[in-house]
């Protein structure tokens, strides 16, 4: 936002901010709250703490510091944020949504929290950069949604672990607790998903892509939490779909890929593919096949012993979802009821593109990438302030929607007009 749409939306984000005031022991610290919002709002090049700084008229070291060292209680902020969530979205429950999903942030050099060579889907190749673990809640409605990020937390690779194992000293230098060790994503999705639901906050459904879906555990935590999900699983993720007369390492009873399932066991091939429109895009409606059957996973893997594996005893849906048009393949597990609809559960499974097209806007408008941090504290304290400023600008979307004034937060803007020093002052006095 440039200078005049911040002046006009001031009185909205005083009354915005003014919600976490508690969780800030001294006036001088909420002070650097506001302005560090408002910069991840404003129209700068880069939204670090640099120019941030010189925008607010305060000393970067200050900012700096207020973001690694004042006390301020940021994991209460973080709960504020989940609870107004549910309380602003409970009615709504039925058709609430999470999407759980990692975003990685190339970074240069080796001081960042969790920095290492890994994929990084920004560049779409394995690279130097920053991995978060996210789980974002929508409405999933179908031409205004809403969307707000309710937890981010840092994936900490093995390397970080091992060398505060060895006793190296990287972690100490970056801040991370002894008690955040390595874990991989989907564990700490689940952990996010159980915060979430202790706090309020209701899922009609969690959605994921095959990172996560392919592994069982993460369903059987899904089951022990009581949570419906669905997601995408790898096409090379074995089931039954019918138990196995006994436990073997025979090939007869060994559990069969999905994409074999679907195209040889019986319980796909004899039936007919159905049609259903997920949803009315630019282009035309989006259109996919599919077929469903009950199956059976793996509960436990072989181990070193060569036992064989075991099966469920539950059943879990694998749904086989066919592109109308290009005949891309998706293939899709639920833990959903029996007697559960197919349509509205695929409809769930389609929604992930709201987190993509959130990290996409807050990466743009509120700096969620841009951090230039050493210690753990500010990294985390980043990517709150951003979901922050995210969350102010899809509350006042609802509002703003429909005016076409230069107050509109896109809607008449002619060039860049980037905040003068004391547009950025604090909002609450």
């Amino acid at each position: 936002m440039d200078a005049d749409q911040i002046r006009s939306l001031r009185p909205a984000m005083a009354a915005f901010v003014e919600r976490y005031g508690e969780f800030f022991n001294r006036r001088a610290t909420f002070e650097h709250f506001q302005r560090y919002v408002l910069g991840l709002l404003a129209d700068l090049d880069r939204k670090s703490v640099e120019p941030i700084a010189l925008a607010a008229g305060v000393a970067v070291r200050t900012l700096q510091e207020f973001l690694a060292f004042f006390k301020w209680d940021h994991d209460r902020v973080r709960a504020r944020l989940q609870r107004d969530i549910a309380d602003a979205h409970g009615a709504s429950a039925s058709e609430g949504i999470g999407v759980i999903d990692a975003s990685a942030h190339p970074k240069r050099g080796d001081k960042t929290p969790g920095v290492q060579r890994q994929y990084c889907g920004e560049t779409g190749k394995i690279d130097n950069c920053v991995v978060g673990q996210h789980l974002l809640y929508t409405d999933n409605h179908a031409t205004n949604p809403f969307s707000c990020v309710l937890a981010s937390d840092l994936y900490l690779p093995r390397s970080w672990a091992e060398d505060r194992a060895a006793g190296g000293t990287r972690c100490k230098q970056a801040g991370i607790p002894d008690e955040l060790t390595y874990r991989p994503k989907w564990k700490i999705a689940t952990e996010q998903v159980a915060e979430a639901i202790g706090r309020g906050v209701r899922f009609a459904w969690i959605t994921f892509d095959e990172e996560y879906g392919s592994v069982p555990g993460f369903w059987f935590e899904l089951d022990r939490l009581g949570q419906r999900g669905v997601g995408e699983v790898k096409r090379s993720f074995t089931a039954w779909v019918t138990r196995p007369a006994c436990r073997s390492l025979r090939p007869e009873h060994a559990p069969r890929r999905v994409e074999h399932l679907a195209t040889h066991s019986p319980a796909f091939r004899d039936q007919p593919w159905r049609k259903m429109t997920i949803k009315d895009a630019t282009r035309g409606p989006i259109v996919w096949q599919y077929k469903h059957a009950m199956i059976h996973l793996v509960e436990h893997d072989p181990d070193a012993s060569g036992s064989a594996p075991i099966p469920t005893d539950r059943r879990y849906w694998l749904v086989v979802a066919r592109h109308a048009r290009t005949g891309e393949t998706k293939y899709f597990v639920s833990n959903a009821a029996a007697d559960a609809s197919i349509e509205p559960m695929l409809r769930a499974a389609f929604a992930r593109w709201h987190v993509e097209k959130w990290f996409e806007r807050a990466k743009q408008e509120c700096g969620l990438g841009a951090f230039e941090v050493r210690t753990y504290t500010s990294l985390i304290r980043h990517w709150l302030c951003s979901t922050l400023a995210m969350l102010f600008l899809a509350e006042q979307t609802t509002r703003l929607r429909g005016e076409k004034s230069t107050h509109h937060l896109r809607a008449g803007r002619p060039r860049r007009q980037h905040p003068r020093v004391g547009h950025l002052e604090p909002l609450v006095a």
